[in-house]
């Protein structure tokens, strides 16, 4: 199988997930006073959001970690370029092997696959990792996804990877979070819109690869994940996924 050099992802988003600045600002606010307190980020990608975080308050520090060692190197080398280097460590790694320190502050937004195992038990895992990352009194900014109406079969069938059980519906993704220990301080979702904008980033390296490499031996194996992507999105998940962003109070 070839390896076609799509371009990267964060070349055309800012977040690796449906977060625009507004929100990006409103989540970081939820957090609470930072003056000298650590802030962690699992499944950090570049770690725009952590980053963001430290740089609204110059006596915070911060931890971040991911496997996408490229994710990793992007994020230090925006850190070194907005003076923030010496107050952020971004680690290349598997959560899964990893334990921290409990923070003050816990950043887990979009990844709660992070811990591993069955995709059903993603957000269980997660919660339960965060429960114990949080120090009492602490915060998780937590975003995960959540059925916004029961999916069709023919829905379902559009997204085959995702299992039915590995959501909830966003009363009972409330209420499951708050089984871990914690208390409710925000919530809010994503727009439609949002996540159009996010998706439309997202697949623009495909869709520019192939205008340009018509004739490259990976043409078809990118067209094909190209098309597998929009055709579960339009399809299956435009309609029946939300992603909720969940400031949690640890007691």
């Amino acid at each position: 199988m070839t390896t076609p050099e799509i371009p990267p992802l964060y070349r055309d988003t800012d977040f690796n997930g449906p977060l625009n600045d507004e929100r990006a600002a409103r989540l970081i606010r939820s957090l609470g006073p930072l003056e000298g307190r650590r802030v962690v980020d699992v499944g950090c990608g570049w770690a725009e959001l952590l980053l963001r975080t430290l740089a609204g308050e110059p006596t915070a520090t911060g931890f971040g970690i991911d496997l996408n060692e490229d994710y990793i190197r992007l994020g230090r080398a925006n850190a070194e370029e907005r003076g923030l280097a010496d107050r952020v460590e971004l680690v290349a790694g598997d959560v899964g092997g990893w334990r921290g320190e409990p923070a003050d502050a816990v950043l887990n937004i979009g990844s709660t696959h992070v811990w591993g195992g069955d995709p059903r038990t993603h957000t269980a895992n997660a919660l339960a990792a965060l429960a114990d990352l949080v120090r009492p009194g602490g915060r998780a900014a937590f975003g995960e996804v959540y059925w916004r109406r029961p999916p069709t079969a023919t829905e379902m069938a559009a997204m085959p990877f995702i299992p039915r059980e590995q959501y909830r519906p966003l009363p009972e993704l409330v209420d499951f979070a708050l089984s871990h220990g914690f208390r409710l301080l925000a919530l809010a979702e994503t727009t439609v819109d949002e996540w159009d904008e996010f998706e439309n980033r997202h697949c623009l390296g495909w869709e520019e690869w192939l205008l340009e490499n018509p004739g490259s031996p990976g043409f078809e194996e990118v067209r094909d994940r190209a098309d597998r992507h929009r055709h579960a999105r339009v399809h299956g998940q435009r309609e029946t996924l939300g992603f909720a962003y969940l400031t949690l109070l640890r007691v």
